[in-house]
């Protein structure tokens, strides 16, 4: 049965391989398991063992060895800040280390159950602790640490070790309260005290309350954790010792990843997740209110919600279902978050509510320059509809852009897929053919099949002209294939931070209410699983996965120093290579002198350099987790911090502006006035980017081949 699949998945028109999938495995399933006993627990183990060892690309053996993996991916899981567990409960749950290989193929829960129990005594226990600890007076005169990383920190021993943890972690928590209150940036709240001040015990009285507010709020919603999301927990410590893409989804987060998917959120377009009593900002959805304000990125963490002109609300501690209540909103009301960023800053961020704008995830065009030679094209995600052929693609619209642009006489073209994490395969090969005449794109390979090579077919191309392609951190996929293609082809100058993401494998999704049959209709819902079933090769034979795309010229960024991309998450697919596809090297142009020159502005680049020195700050802070609990100390080392960030503010914003503008007038009468001005915008944000003008002086300096 499984092989069929294989087949079915390797189809490239999801249009008719999908249906043709829900028959057989509805089919084959259904009889094989009618007589399964009525428990939805085990259908999803025994499916999700099914799909794995038989569908998933890199099937691995079900053995000791991955039971041992899945044991410390889930305990890591369960308690990742070492909060609750205590060393000895690891060990009693050790006696099952090597049998969750075996525990999945029969469908036992025995291990789950076990240490679901053994996790909600520590966290009675620790409702306890917190509040005792909150209930008196803190002694900020010690000179101790408390260790922030808990990776560098270790399960404790006993119920002393325990404790300790807790007043250090807690002391922590309140001494940062009282820095913020004493250094606020809204004058309003701000107060002068310190640790002798007459008010200093009212204070730390107050910040001790907000504290055991938060905490109570955190546990309650904690307490609120149904089983089926703690059993999706448990699953996925399998899913995710065979890739970071695969991953199951129990049907309240199935309904929640199929709303993103579909594109129709309102508030600000963010996805937000718990890390840890912070929420912090995952994704941002392309074409939302905060994708078009532009301050909130991945990796913020929200501390306060404001309700357009009310007073801040403290959010640490919340559950996320809880924040993204207070964050969503009507259209066009206002919200204001307090939100932490990677650097330690934080900032205030205004957004005005808003349903996702599906028209800013297209493809837009500016020129560039007093000239307007230069033409410039965004494309912000990977679009096409499958199913419905009168809907836009994205390929046929950044043509469109093409054609746009040389009616309006451009000699050089900027191609920005900074940001984008992919999409559609055809309309990477199609996007890539617009500046390639024939020839294959990029090679797929399914488990256990040949290496097939997918090729664009349309003769001609769109542009023949001067191009480069701009990349950062944040391009992955589709994307890199289009980066990939360009680049082996000799096509493009690639331009941007060292490298791009390195995501090179295709997901799809298998519904297990459907996968299950109809003879078990009366366990729905189960949930969804994502699956890896394929990897992407370059026509040169090389891979994205985990190398991504090299940038021929390496712009500095300020987080260049900071683990990103597939490589950094764990159990990534490996890197190998395919024989190179039959292509043909267009002829060089100036390439090589043109990267030179533009070698020899950026390390003369005063901007630049001082990005390379933000970024070496940046990494020696990451580095420095052991913080102080002294109170002395604590406020001199913040300020000083405090101080150093302030240097490196507006980082990115280029000194110089561009000339960025409309490519014709004749588009811009067609819009209304709300369009225009987040058009002009658009132009006011490219104007200042230090990244897009470096790329402006390098496609400048390109000759026609």
């Amino acid at each position: 049965m499984f092989s069929l699949i294989r087949l079915i998945f390797m189809k490239n028109n999801l249009k008719y391989s999908l249906p043709a999938l829900i028959l057989i495995v509805i089919s084959a399933v259904g009889f094989s398991w009618r007589t399964v006993e009525d428990d939805k627990e085990k259908m999803v183990m025994r499916l999700l063992y099914d799909a794995l060892s038989s569908i998933h690309y890199e099937p691995k053996d079900f053995d000791d060895d991955l039971s041992s993996q899945v044991f410390d991916f889930y305990i890591k899981s369960l308690d990742s800040q070492k909060r609750f567990l205590h060393k000895s409960d690891i060990k009693d749950l050790s006696d099952f280390k090597l049998k969750l290989d075996d525990e999945l193929r029969l469908g036992s829960t025995e291990f789950f159950d076990k240490s679901i129990e053994i996790a909600l005594d520590r966290f009675d226990e620790a409702k306890e602790r917190y509040r005792r600890i909150l209930s008196t007076p803190m002694d900020f005169s010690s000179k101790d640490f408390f260790e922030t990383d808990s990776d560098k920190r270790e399960y404790p021993e006993d119920e002393t070790q325990m404790e300790n943890f807790w007043m250090k972690y807690l002391k922590f928590r309140v001494l940062s309260r009282l820095y913020d209150r004493a250094e606020s940036s809204d004058s309003a709240n701000k107060i002068d005290f310190n640790l002798n001040s007459l008010g200093f015990q009212d204070e730390e009285r107050k910040a001790r309350e907000k504290e055991l507010e938060i905490h109570n709020e955190w546990f309650a919603n904690m307490a609120e954790t149904e089983r089926s999301d703690l059993f999706g927990l448990f699953i996925n410590s399998y899913t995710g010792v065979f890739d970071p893409h695969t991953q199951y989804f129990a049907p309240r987060q199935k309904e929640q990843f199929e709303i993103e998917l579909s594109g129709q959120l309102e508030g600000i377009g963010a996805s937000l997740r718990q890390e840890g009593e912070f929420t912090e900002v995952v994704s941002i959805v392309t074409g939302s209110a905060c994708w078009r304000q532009g301050d909130l990125e991945v990796g913020d963490k929200l501390l306060k919600v404001a309700q357009g002109d009310a007073e801040p609300e403290d959010i640490v501690g919340m559950g996320t279902t809880k924040v993204v209540s207070k964050v969503r909103g009507k259209k066009g009301t206002e919200v204001r978050l307090t939100v932490r960023k990677k650097d330690g800053s934080e900032k205030v961020i205004s957004i005005i509510r808003d349903i996702v704008e599906i028209e800013a995830t297209f493809a837009r065009s500016a020129v560039i320059g007093e000239d307007k030679g230069t033409g410039y094209i965004r494309l912000p995600k990977f679009y096409v509809d499958f199913y419905k052929d009168s809907n836009r693609d994205c390929a046929e619209d950044v043509k469109n852009e093409i054609i746009k642009l040389k009616n309006a006489g451009i000699k050089n073209l900027i191609f920005d897929l900074r940001g984008n994490g992919g999409g559609s395969l055809n309309a990477a090969i199609n996007i890539a053919g617009l500046f390639i005449d024939r020839g294959p794109m990029v090679q797929v390979k399914t488990s256990g099949q040949k290496v097939k090579s997918y090729n664009d077919q349309e003769d001609g191309t769109t542009w023949d002209g001067p191009l480069i392609i701009l990349v950062n951190e944040g391009t992955a996929s589709a994307s890199e294939i289009v980066a990939a293609a360009l680049q082996d082809y000799g096509r493009a100058i690639v331009v941007g931070t060292s490298r791009t993401f390195g995501k090179g494998t295709v997901q799809n999704i298998l519904d297990l209410d459907r996968a299950a049959g109809p003879f078990n209709s009366g366990l729905r819902p189960l949930g969804a699983l994502k699956l890896t079933i394929q990897k992407y090769y370059r026509v040169s034979g090389g891979t994205t996965q985990l190398e991504g795309v090299h940038s021929d010229i390496v712009l500095p960024h300020p987080y260049e120093n900071i683990p990103f991309g597939e490589r950094e998450m764990e159990f990534p697919l490996s890197v190998d290579n395919v024989s190179p596809a039959n292509y043909d090297i267009l002829s060089p142009t100036n390439f090589d002198e043109v990267i030179a020159n533009s070698h020899n502005r950026i390390s003369s680049n005063t901007e630049f350099n001082q990005i390379k020195s933000y970024a070496s700050w940046i990494e020696s802070q990451q580095k420095k987790t052991n913080t102080t609990l002294d109170y002395q100390d604590y406020f001199e080392r913040e300020k000083a911090l405090d101080l150093e960030i302030e240097t490196y503010s507006d980082i990115l914003k280029s000194d110089t502006e561009l000339d960025v503008n409309w490519v014709n007038s004749a588009y811009k009468s067609e819009l209304d006035s709300s369009k225009v001005i987040e058009y002009e915008k658009w132009f006011k944000s490219l104007s200042q980017d230090i990244y897009l003008a470096e790329g402006w002086r390098v496609v400048n300096d390109i000759e026609e081949s």
